[in-house]
């Protein structure tokens, strides 16, 4: 009986202290975020396109600042970079050393985001934060001050890197000050690595990874970006499929020629092509190559793991104004876990206001591939290479066609592929999954949400292949951010959520 009512005292004691210990870090949360908005205003001021050389400086110069200040040693690393012609910006690497005995961890984010046309904005400036509020379903700016008292989750913050992805980096400086606030050290060494052109698909960090190895050398590589679930609760996402592209170029007359007098004459790029395109798939969405899904399996234990994402498809479809999804996979979950090839952009001729009556002189299809971890992407790409051989184009590889190619070849097709990078994946009970996990849990009182892949893309296997890292991904912001698009925005409560749960990941000991 004494040791019964014993267990039940400490036990008691135990659940009180860590009620305190949950409460001292709610309170410190609220004080470290309603103390930095003005912070977080001022990093978002800063343009950040990838091509904008000083202002990507200015960036620099606050990630250096800020992080010293957090006690990182910074360095600037300089690395080969694929494209020549874009600008070769440094990369930041941060380290915080704090024991010989614990494990280190690498977080990854970038600071560069997406060109902005200012004209599609419902603001002046992209790069002058508002805050707002929506009034009967639209987003109406209010004072910006009135988030320093008492801000409503709802509220929003638009500008461009809000979500994507100058939010998550803030929400770290808001942990690492909070813990500093609270007196307490995570229980594994920091390092960061600052990506300035993940936006232009980071040129330079395959071999900054090569270079730097032994300076980024860490037990698990945690990135910091993305949506949540569109559920908004917790999430954790554990693979991102890789990404490729192909330019297709098709060629007709020499230059643009009068429909009526060379119509039914002068064969028309458009025409020939769109035939090509249309040969790939079938009218479900299914990419009719043979071999193109090979590899793929999902085994019940793996249907069952994508099963447990609260996905609403029938909200999807009407999010997206679709009738019924393509036929890949039994789900959206699914769909995501194959290879899928995407025509994202046509170009021929003219429409509209400037339609003319003209055979064009060319046509280009601009298709991106998006691979996963069973893909072989070099496979992949000879695969639709062949494909359109088979189907009749005269193939030349990354160059314009001689006049005399022109005159004795029908249907040239000019064919340019590039691999950007690989898709990943991390098992969900390996050791950095159930890290990550047991942090979210006791963060916000209930289990995260586990995505097995998610669809987009992220330069991240480098660091899985050549540091042998495991990796997973923190997605923190609102699934309806705009990122990328005019009008980007972080939801107030994400941010305040995201920072919440960053606080727990930094806490939480690493078995």
């Amino acid at each position: 009986m004494i040791r019964l009512f014993f267990l039940i005292f400490t036990f008691t004691i135990s659940i009180s202290a860590s009620s305190q210990s949950r409460k001292k870090i709610l309170e410190t949360t609220n004080e470290i975020i309603q103390s930095n908005w003005n912070n977080f205003f001022e990093m978002l001021s800063i343009p950040n396109d990838g091509y904008d050389t000083p202002n990507i400086e200015r960036n620099i110069e606050w990630c250096e600042k800020t992080f010293s200040r957090l006690g990182f040693n910074m360095e600037r690393v300089k690395a080969e970079s694929t494209s020549p012609s874009m600008p070769n910006h440094p990369l930041l690497i941060g380290n915080k050393f704090i024991s010989n005995k614990f494990k280190t961890v690498l977080i990854y984010f970038h600071m560069d985001g997406q060109p902005v046309d200012p004209s599609k904005w419902n603001q002046a400036d992209p790069f002058d934060p508002i805050l707002t509020e929506n009034i009967n379903g639209n987003w109406v700016e209010i004072d910006r001050d009135r988030i320093n008292t008492n801000p409503d989750p709802d509220w929003r913050i638009f500008g461009r890197s809000t979500s994507d992805d100058k939010g998550p980096p803030m929400m770290l400086v808001n942990a690492l000050e909070i813990l500093e606030k609270l007196n307490k050290k995570p229980e594994f060494n920091l390092k960061l690595i600052i990506d300035f052109q993940e936006e232009m698909g980071s040129p330079t960090v395959v071999s900054a990874v090569s270079l730097y190895k032994e300076k980024l050398k860490s037990d698990f590589l945690l990135i910091i970006d993305g949506p949540r679930h569109p559920s908004n609760k917790p999430t954790l996402t554990f693979g991102a499929r890789g990404i490729s592209r192909i330019t297709l170029t098709s060629y007709g007359p020499i230059k643009p020629q009068h429909s009526g007098h060379f119509g039914n004459y002068a064969p028309n790029p458009a025409m020939n092509l769109s035939k090509i395109l249309s040969s790939m798939k079938d009218y479900d969405g299914v990419v009719t190559i043979p071999g193109f899904y090979d590899g793929v399996t999902l085994s019940n234990e793996i249907r069952n793991i994508l099963d447990e994402v609260p996905d609403d498809e029938e909200a999807i479809n009407k999010d997206l104004m679709i009738s019924s999804p393509d036929k890949v996979g039994n789900n959206y979950q699914e769909a995501i876990q194959y290879p899928s090839l995407n025509i994202r952009g046509l170009q021929s001729g003219w429409v509209g206001k400037e339609a003319r009556t003209i055979v064009p002189d060319i046509a280009i299809a601009e298709i991106d591939v998006r691979l996963v971890k069973e893909s072989d992407p070099e496979k992949l790409l000879n695969m639709i290479r062949d494909h359109i051989i088979k189907e009749g184009a005269y193939v030349i590889d990354g160059r314009e066609p001689t006049n005399e190619e022109r005159l004795t070849k029908k249907n040239i097709i000019r064919y340019d592929s590039k691999i950007s990078y690989l898709a990943y994946r991390t098992e969900i009970d390996s050791p950095i999954g159930k890290w990550a996990s047991r942090a979210l849990k006791n963060a916000f009182l209930e289990e995260p949400i586990k995505k097995r892949t998610s669809g987009g893309s992220i330069p991240i296997s480098p660091f899985v292949t050549t540091l042998n890292v495991p990796a997973l991904t923190y997605p923190s912001v609102n699934k309806d951010n705009n990122q990328h698009s005019p009008n980007e925005n972080i939801r107030v409560g994400n941010f305040i959520d995201g920072t919440l749960g960053m606080v727990y990941l930094l806490l939480e000991k690493i078995d």
